[in-house]
């Protein structure tokens, strides 16, 4: 069998409901003092995170820089190990499997990092960032490994002649490109986008992301995306997630979020997003004070201490998720009031 022959995930398949599961998911980090490394406390990233993706779906998850979404990515993914929760993968619980376990998971799991400079390797040639996933599973031969390695180069829109030169002899966006071929080398069925474009010139942003919306309508693949541009977020994706210091606070298709967002935090960032129209002028929501400490987060509702609808009895018990329409789920007690 040759490596065109087997059996391809990147062709679209017929959705069979959901590809990922991710149900209370946890990861505190441990903050270790003292001579004998006491631990005095706990870094709350992710504090009980839930949600699913079906096959072929776009979910974003939105939110500020440090509100835990590359750290939910990388749990996802067993980068971390989770300190509760489930992840289930086609059924898979993948928190609970060990190194040996989860080496064919990872051959159908694969992500896209968010700095191109620091994701790649200066030493290796992009035929080889390319082809070493293919390299390491053992994946056809050598000839075949470098012909789809050129198959994969003019997918993300390279030349397949560049294949001996140098990470640095790019540009930023060129090697955002590269790391897309290398996620897409051993077809995967879902791909994690970590902020994928927020390291870029905003000229090179919409082809990037032109580029991911184009894959995936092409081989049927399952993203994770994430960002905290909630503007690239709703180009790409059908449904998302809006985080806030480690938990969710909104979820919805990208219409409901976009044009009837309940939550305060959710209206707050679609003001920031700027409107493509010159002259046009919207209200925009300035918080007012800092992001708590994700080692100290307030009692209640996480968002209350800068919320401009904040009672009293916000701080008396967390907000579950509850749906306010059919698929919209909003985590605040007086989101119909906001």
């Amino acid at each position: 069998m040759t490596l065109l022959d087997q059996p391809s995930t990147l062709n679209p398949q017929p959705s069979t409901g959901e590809l990922l599961r991710v149900e209370g998911l946890v990861k505190h980090f441990p903050i270790r003092a003292g001579f004998f490394g006491s631990t005095i406390g706990h870094v709350r990233a992710v504090d009980g995170v839930s949600f699913g993706i079906k096959r072929g779906e776009a979910f974003g998850l939105v939110g500020e820089s440090g509100c835990g979404k590359t750290t939910l990515a990388q749990t996802v993914i067993r980068l971390y190990k989770p300190s509760d929760g489930r992840i289930l993968f086609d059924g898979v619980d993948l928190a609970s499997l060990g190194a040996s376990a989860l080496r064919p998971i990872r051959r159908r799991v694969q992500m896209i990092f968010q700095d191109p400079y620091a994701s790649l390797d200066p030493r290796m040639t992009v035929g080889h960032i390319v082809g070493e996933p293919l390299e390491i599973y053992g994946v056809g031969t050598k000839a075949q490994r470098e012909a789809r390695v050129a198959e994969l180069l003019k997918t993300v829109g390279l030349n397949a002649y560049m294949v001996n030169r140098y990470p640095h002899e790019f540009s930023g966006g060129q090697r955002q490109r590269i790391g897309i071929a290398r996620a897409l080398a051993l077809q995967p069925e879902l791909v994690i986008c970590d902020e994928p474009v927020s390291a870029l010139d905003v000229s090179i942003q919409a082809q990037v992301l032109n580029l991911l919306r184009d894959l995936q309508s092409e081989f049927g693949l399952t993203y994770l995306f994430i960002a905290h541009n909630l503007a690239a977020v709703a180009y790409v994706c059908d449904r998302i997630g809006v985080m806030y210091l480690g938990k969710l606070v909104e979820l919805g298709t990208t219409e409901q979020i976009c044009t009837r967002a309940r939550h305060p935090y959710t209206k707050a960032l679609l003001s920031a997003v700027p409107i493509p129209a010159p002259g046009a002028k919207k209200e925009r929501i300035v918080l007012g004070g800092d992001v708590p400490s994700p080692v100290h987060p307030p009692s209640g509702c996480r968002f209350r201490t800068r919320c401009p609808i904040a009672r009293d009895d916000c701080a008396a018990a967390i907000p579950p998720l509850r749906e306010v329409e059919p698929g919209h789920w909003v985590s605040c007690f007086y989101a119909e009031a906001s």
